[in-house]
């Protein structure tokens, strides 16, 4: 089977180091040099789809633009790049939720994906208003994915939990495609909701065998329901590994020692399995230098000294990012959602170096191995 690749939309803000700004993260990291206004995005959008890839990741949370909207604006701006709109099932009521995903899919012709996030963050998902704590949020996503699936159906229904209770929820018409649910959680909590709900799980960038554990727990958990696997990583690509190499340094210089010790400090007291899997790849320890941050062969978990989330890049020649992509795809990880610094170069960088890489081995269909040319309408 190929892989699917797609990138990243920057809505918090884009620039040559690491952009931090995620959750409820207060530390001395400065702003953004590239602002997200609809023209930069419209950027990154083009060039992702002129590299080929499926689709764009478009984030969520009270630190970046809302991914909604945000990404609607860039329907008539792109031809066939699709959205993976990320959202907090705490913040929408599910029927609203379907509605919205089925008005999206009849605007932009079916190309909308959707990310579920439950959060993991408590100071970020009060901001929503949010009091749950981490385990009643995932059994209120499960509820909640029960109640768009069902509404999807085109039938009436009524429904009543310890969460939602809808009479007689229904739409005037249900998207066409619908579309796939991508979800992502590590905790004990999590793994049985995307085991049951979702299309795609998610995981980010851990070394293989722990993707390897996380995915063989998913597929028992499933049993004989269909999921597909995917992961979220930086790229750092160039014609050869010592230039990849050189700049990832570049991007660690550039990190403060007092910003990396603040960033952990929040991003230690998160209550995200996830995240807490991801401090543990560093440590937090700045003076590890550049390559004592390579975690796997290629895996370098240098972002997440300060960002959040996805904290992992794949960083090497182009052949070397090649080559881990594939073991990845051995394991099973069928999508690939990546980004870089900054997001317009990088999408560039490992769409004609990269690419043409993983044509070579037969890890993209053929209509996938080259480039696309963009044809846009014009807007009066």
């Amino acid at each position: 089977m190929s892989v699917v690749l797609h990138w990243f939309l920057p809505t918090s803000g884009d620039g040559r180091t690491v952009v931090e700004r995620f959750h409820a993260n207060r530390s001395l990291g400065g702003p953004a040099l590239r602002d997200p206004d609809i023209d930069y995005l419209e950027q990154v959008a083009v060039a992702a789809e002129r590299n080929g890839f499926e689709g764009v990741l478009t984030p969520t949370g009270t630190w970046c633009e809302d991914a909604w909207l945000a990404t609607a604006a860039l329907i008539s701006r792109t031809a066939r790049l699709k959205f993976l709109v990320a959202f907090r099932p705490g913040a929408i009521s599910p029927t609203l939720a379907a509605q919205m995903a089925a008005t999206y899919q009849r605007i932009s012709r079916g190309r909308l994906l959707l990310n579920v996030v439950t959060g993991g963050d408590a100071v970020e998902q009060q901001r929503f208003g949010d009091w749950l704590d981490h385990d009643q949020r995932y059994a209120r996503t499960d509820e909640f994915l029960h109640v768009v699936r069902a509404v999807w159906s085109g039938q009436p229904v009524d429904f009543a939990g310890e969460h939602f209770q809808v009479v007689g929820a229904t739409l005037s018409v249900p998207p066409d495609p619908v579309p796939p649910i991508y979800f992502g959680g590590s905790s004990e909590a999590a793994l049985p909701v995307a085991a049951r709900r979702a299309d795609v799980y998610l995981t980010w960038g851990e070394p293989p065998a722990s993707v390897a554990e996380k995915i063989g727990r998913v597929r028992a958990l499933a049993g004989d329901r269909p999921i597909r696997f995917g992961i979220r990583l930086h790229t750092i690509s160039r014609d050869t590994s010592a230039e990849a190499w050189r700049e990832a340094e570049k991007l660690l210089e550039a990190l403060d020692p007092v910003q990396v010790q603040r960033a952990q400090e929040q991003l230690r007291a998160s209550q995200s399995v996830g995240q807490q899997r991801m401090v543990a790849l560093h440590g937090g320890d700045l003076s590890k230098g550049v390559r004592g941050l390579e975690i796997h062969p290629g895996l370098w978990a240098g972002i997440g000294l300060v960002r959040g989330g996805a904290g992992t890049a794949l960083v090497g020649s182009h052949a070397e990012v090649a080559d881990l992509i594939e073991e990845y795809h051995a394991l099973g990880v069928d999508e690939f959602v990546l980004s870089g610094y900054p997001h317009l170069e990088e999408a560039y960088w490992f769409g004609e170096g990269v690419r043409p890489e993983l044509a070579r081995r037969g890890l993209l269909r053929v209509e996938e191995a080259a480039p696309r040319e963009v044809v846009l309408t014009p807007t009066s």
